[in-house]
């Protein structure tokens, strides 16, 4: 893999560091570029003739090599080429630990003499970082260590970084450093990975006469064998490739991997697979469908409302989603959107939002914030409590200023003893035509800017499944209407697969993915072991359809720009959730607060031809007249859904 390195100024310590020593450690959390401090040190060294190596010892974010690997490198010119690799097959360095340190140790002791740089995962916090730091200076000969730690903040493992008692030299990490989030560093790997497999081919390994090795499904659950890692091993377990099965059939275990040069003695299986969505992740562990099923369900489950009409919860299905009132109508503006089959969840403003389980805060990795005010932003403080702990950062978008008012709620709490598991967030700030973007720290003063990045038409964030983008508005403060953009629909005509008699499982998910990407000329593998090509699946088992369309907005002020710019977004849509404050008698309270008034809402909704109106943020004067407001609506858009409808399909 190529990489854009710039060399180190010759008097970095780090250089003078690996010169002297001769094996260092590098140590740092996740995004605190490690990686690309190794390679501009290989560079740098190259530059003045002296040959550099790396152990890539992080399985699932490599510097180089595959994923579910730990790989020993060489650098020429500008990049790392693979000498050795030790299959692990796991990207959970952390759970599987004591494999990872004897791959390490392995490959360190068959490298003999030169300068090494060892890249390990940023596992730095808990015991499993406490354990490994020791262990992978044992393992691999490290003589020094160098420690990232972000400007201002203690480093990491300092107690277990001193009794090792080996040179220590401390580095601030680069400002631009950040962690790239959970499904940046999937779709990077699994990119990686699908390079990595370019130069494969299709093999059959009886598993009758193999000895299978690590922690594989039990080969009854064929299903669980799909779009698996596996690490090819001679009688020595050194490692021979590495490859993805294809299908298991009986004992014939068909597969993709580079031709080894040895016959193959064992193979090792552990939780590196492709998901639903073909990103390489980490597989559940596996559980008799037989069993009793006590185990969590993949997304927690909203409390329902009660029967009271005050706290009814709208929900509407958008086919790939679920989009839910958190707190009603008449509550602050909270909307979650569950994403089905993605074990992931979004939200759109962050009122009060405590009758959520703190688990939920878990799963949601992006939120959209229209502007600062206490109503919208008020649960902030419940995310930040829910997300102490190991998480990836959560990423936030608002109007400008949003960095500084969200980095205020955080210095009003104490953060003396949260230590590593200090909550993380991404602020991405919509100025015009780029987003301002801040990395937020609990426990650090102020938060820090990362790169700038361009928008075109308001798009947030964009991912085959779906995109968010956003328009500014007027309420006497710039705020914003986004609008939730699944893209195409795929729907399997069970009755079809019926008539195959091909059962469900993670290859329709493969054939959804190549589908939604245009790959329309690969091929994709049957459950009976046929490899079809996606166009003919496509014909003869998916529906397709457009996404869902939804759009947000909510207090604005009744102006003829704002009414251009929403209807603008929300044209077509299929469901616009609007906010319809007071009734047409209380238009002028409503100019004075710059808010909708119930006619508007409808107005606004008839004008853009959604499908169907979701009004709220109703003023709780009305609790005993809804009705009024609903007539002023409905006046002007029939389409409008009644609360008491709260399961909308």
């Amino acid at each position: 893999m190529r990489q854009n390195i710039l060399p180190l100024p010759e008097d970095h310590p780090l250089l003078a560091l690996i010169k002297q020593h001769r094996r260092a450690l590098l140590v740092g959390a996740p995004g605190s570029g490690k990686s690309t401090l190794v390679a501009q040190a290989a560079a740098t060294l190259e530059a003045q003739g002296i040959s550099c190596h790396c152990l890539s010892a992080d399985p699932g974010s490599p510097g180089f090599g595959p994923p579910g690997a730990v790989c020993l490198g060489s650098w020429y010119r500008d990049r790392w080429y693979t000498q050795q690799l030790e299959a692990l097959c796991t990207l959970d360095a952390a759970r599987f630990r004591l494999p990872l340190i004897e791959a390490v140790r392995r490959l360190a002791s068959a490298f003999e003499t030169g300068f090494l740089l060892v890249d390990p995962p940023g596992v730095v916090r808990g015991t499993a970082g406490a354990e490994l730091l020791p262990a992978l200076a044992d393992a691999s000969g490290a003589n020094a260590l160098a420690v990232l730690t972000p400007t201002g903040t203690a480093p990491p493992l300092s107690e277990e970084s001193r009794i090792l008692g080996l040179p220590l030299l401390r580095l601030e990490t680069d400002p631009q450093a950040h962690y790239p989030g959970r499904l940046s560093r999937s779709q990077r790997r699994t990119n990686i990975w699908n390079d990595y497999l370019k130069g494969s081919s299709e093999q059959t390994l009886n598993l009758e006469t193999l000895p299978v090795i690590g922690t594989p499904p039990p080969q009854s659950a064929p299903e669980a064998w799909h779009s698996r890692q596996v690490g090819l091993l001679d009688a020595a377990r050194n490692t021979l490739s590495i490859g993805e099965v294809m299908v298991l059939d009986g004992t014939q275990l068909r597969l993709r991997a580079a031709l080894p040069t040895q016959p193959v003695q064992a193979l090792l299986v552990r939780d590196a697979h492709r998901d639903d969505e073909r990103l390489l992740t980490t597989a559940r562990p596996y559980r008799n469908p037989t069993e009793t099923k006590q185990s969590l369900p993949e997304l927690v489950s909203l409390p329902r409302s009660q029967a009271n009409d005050d706290t009814s919860r709208p929900v509407i299905r958008l086919g790939m989603a679920t989009a839910t009132l958190v707190n009603g109508v008449y509550g602050d503006p909270a909307l979650h959107i569950r994403l089905r089959h993605h074990r992931r969840s979004l939200l759109f403003d962050l009122g009060d939002v405590g009758r959520l389980p703190a688990r939920l805060a878990h799963q949601i990795t992006d939120v959209f914030i229209t502007h600062a005010h206490f109503d919208h932003i008020a649960g902030f403080l419940w995310l930040l409590r829910s997300r102490i702990g190991e998480f990836p950062p959560c990423r936030i978008y608002g109007p400008p200023g949003l960095a500084q008012h969200l980095a205020g709620m955080v210095r009003g709490v104490l953060w003396d003893r949260v230590g590593d598991k200090a909550p993380r967030f991404e602020v991405s700030e919509l100025h015009e035509h780029h987003l301002q973007r801040y990395y937020l720290v609990a426990g650090q003063t102020e938060p820090t800017p990362m790169p700038p990045r361009s928008t075109i038409d308001g798009v947030l964030i964009e991912e085959p499944w779906f995109r968010v983008r956003a328009i500014t508005l007027d309420h006497g403060t710039p705020v914003l209407a986004f609008s939730f953009e699944p893209c195409t629909q795929v729907n399997v005509r069970k009755e079809r697969l019926s008539e195959h008699g091909w059962p469900p499982g993670p290859w329709l998910g493969e054939l959804k993915y190549r589908v939604l990407t245009g790959e329309l000329g690969a091929t994709v593998t049957l459950p009976d072991g046929h490899v079809a090509q996606v166009r003919k699946l496509k014909e003869e088992l998916l529906l397709t359809q457009p996404g869902q369309r939804l759009v947000y907005a909510t207090d604005l002020g009744d102006t003829p720009e704002n009414r251009r710019r929403l209807i603008d977004l929300a044209r077509e849509a299929q469901t616009l959730v609007c906010e319809a404050p007071f009734l047409q008698c209380q238009a002028d309270q409503a100019m004075r607060t710059r808010h909708l008034t119930a006619r508007a809402c409808g107005e606004i909704a008839a004008a853009a031809h959604v499908e169907r109106l979701l009004p709220f943020h109703f003023s709780r004067r009305h609790t005993n007249d809804r009705q009024a407001l609903y007539d002023e609506i409905r006046a002007a858009c029939p389409q409008a859904i009644m609360t008491s409808n709260t399961h909308s399909e």
